[in-house]
């Protein structure tokens, strides 16, 4: 007797269906270039050498997405946008775009995607990024992956966006099957800055927005700058030196303030500590927290779970001081330390005093 038929394999290849025709003209890679008072938020050049990347996998082209008031700024950035590797951008000049407001950039934003129809859509997962992607998303009936660490088009030039999942103990794939565009936001410092090359250009598409003040909830009353924040720019420092629970206790993150100090970088730590209350939610490093890319990085009593691992991996040198030789952060660490950091982060301190030529911090 015959044996019976195997059963196709459950997973991903059962869940694609045919595109559905009105989705089959969605071609090219975009990246939304966010702009605020008249400044590019890094993270947009960033997506911008990433786009690059699935752009030419899939042989189309990279678009850049520019909206904002008429300004010579404005006029700025958009030749910038060929410079980190656009082939195309769409620009939209509106006064109703001069602050942003959900509602008139999402207009924007949704109005192109319908008349020009790319097939993959990038955000910054700023705090600007992330209010504009989920709108936009909802607004075209799409999918979004949020806070996606790593971007590749797979062997069906699909999307695939790779996030942490389960309070960062997996990394998961996720795919948009069957839906265009393909939206993902990224958060800044995940992906290389790529070096702009100035001989570039491209061409220019305008759009008209054709929305009046009267039509909009929201206004924008005044600004008011930050300027005496003291938060960490922990994403853009080129040293950072973190502790976790292995300290202790939150009096021993003065070992840590203090060699950052001594660098002149930056201080921070792993979620648990924040969790504890011994460090604010600025301080912290990881998926979850801040993504980082320094020169140098020195983790002290951190154990390396996944969700600090895709916020740190970028780092240039990852030096790991822990008393557990078994801790995952040596299995990515490019140099380990198995000893205990309230012994090592003092002696550093003192080396690195005497070896740059300044003055060791006070107990």
């Amino acid at each position: 007797m015959a044996n019976p038929p195997t059963k196709p394999a459950a997973g991903r290849a059962g869940m694609k269906k045919e595109l559905p025709e009105h989705f089959k003209a969605y071609r090219h890679v975009w990246v939304y270039v966010e702009v605020e008072r008249g400044r590019v938020h890094p993270v947009s050049w960033e997506l911008m050498g990433e786009g690059r990347k699935l752009a030419d996998k899939l042989g189309v082209e990279l678009a850049a997405v520019v909206l904002g008031a008429k300004s010579p700024e404005l006029k700025q950035v958009v030749r910038q946008t060929y410079h980190y590797g656009a082939d195309i951008c769409y620009i939209c000049e509106d006064a109703t775009l001069a602050e942003y407001r959900n509602q008139p950039y999402t207009r924007a934003l949704t109005d192109l995607v319908n008349t020009h129809k790319p097939e993959i859509l990038l955000l910054g997962a700023t705090t600007l990024g992330r209010d504009l992607a989920g709108s936009v998303a909802t607004t075209l009936k799409t999918g979004l992956t949020a806070d996606s660490t790593e971007l590749d088009v797979d062997d069906e030039k699909s999307l695939a966006a790779t996030r942490p999942t389960f309070g960062g103990t997996l990394l998961c794939t996720i795919h948009t099957l069957n839906f265009r565009p393909q939206m993902a936001t990224v958060r800044p410092r995940v992906m290389a800055m790529p070096e702009p090359d100035t001989t570039r250009s491209g061409r220019m598409v305008w759009h008209t927005l054709g929305m009046n003040e009267a039509d909009i909830v929201t206004k924008v009353l005044d600004f008011v700058a930050d300027a005496a924040s003291n938060k960490a720019n922990l994403a853009y420092a080129d040293i950072v030196v973190a502790g976790g629970m292995g300290l202790q206790n939150p009096q021993n993150f003065e070992l840590v303030k203090r060699l950052a100090a001594t660098l002149g970088g930056e201080y921070g730590c792993s979620r648990p500590v924040v969790q504890k209350g011994w460090m604010p939610a600025e301080r912290q490093i990881g998926q979850t927290g801040n993504t980082i890319r320094p020169k140098l990085y020195i983790a002290a009593g951190i154990s390396g779970a996944i969700q600090h691992r895709v916020g740190v991996e970028g780092s240039d040198l990852i030096v790991a001081i822990n008393t557990d030789p078994n801790a995952k952060i040596f299995e990515f660490a490019h140099l380990g330390i198995v000893a205990d950091a309230l012994t090592v982060l003092p002696a550093l301190t003192d080396a690195f005093a005497r070896r740059l030529g300044v003055r060791a911090l006070a107990s």
